[in-house]
């Protein structure tokens, strides 16, 4: 059986300031402050397809419940090695304006292959319509599914520019001094992304 990833630090929210090698990030839980050095690796999303899912991937899912309970999956995210436990658990995302559900966003190892599952109705068996993921973390797991044509991104390195409104996960080790610096930081969206 997969093990959860064991969670690595790391400060989540959008860009309020860029000054040289420092940024903040506006955090749910209030504002932070990272130092970069030399060794910066960022990294963005870059179009992919479940066949890169295997049962030892970390993965990022955004999903949202539908009337009957399931949680069927909007965006799947495969994280890179050295991103493993990054913002690892399961959480409901704040509903955009307008919206009458709330989103989940769930990090975790999978632990269950992603597989053609079989769907009965009164009338015919289809195999192969949609696929599922069950993603576990530290405190539990999802089962999500997922349709055919949800977007699927491998977070991959690749240099940019860090920006005032750009939404990051910045994996962060503390300093002895109790400030926060990071080597790897993922732009999650783009201050200048499209809508």
């Amino acid at each position: 059986m997969i093990q959860p990833a064991p969670p690595i630090s790391g400060a989540l929210g959008k860009i309020t300031k860029v000054a040289g090698n420092k940024f903040d990030v506006q955090t749910k839980d209030g504002l932070v402050h990272v130092a970069t050095g030399e060794d910066l690796t960022t990294y963005k999303q870059s179009p992919s397809d479940l066949s890169h899912v295997t049962p030892s991937s970390f993965v990022g899912v955004k999903s949202e419940a539908q009337a009957n309970g399931p949680q069927i999956a909007q965006l799947v995210l495969i994280f890179p090695p050295e991103l493993r436990g990054a913002a690892e658990g399961s959480v409901v995302l704040d509903a955009p304006p307008g919206a009458t559900a709330h989103g989940r966003m769930t990090n975790g190892s999978v632990s269950a292959p992603v597989a053609p599952t079989a769907r009965m109705t009164n009338g015919t068996v289809q195999t192969g319509a949609d696929r599922t993921l069950v993603v576990q973390y530290q405190d539990g797991a999802q089962t999500i599914s997922v349709p055919p044509n949800t977007p699927v991104n491998e977070i991959k390195p690749e240099r940019v520019k860090l920006e005032v409104g750009d939404v990051v996960y910045a994996a962060t080790t503390k300093q002895p001094d109790g400030a926060l610096t990071s080597n790897k930081v993922f732009v999650f969206i783009s201050a200048h992304a499209p809508g």
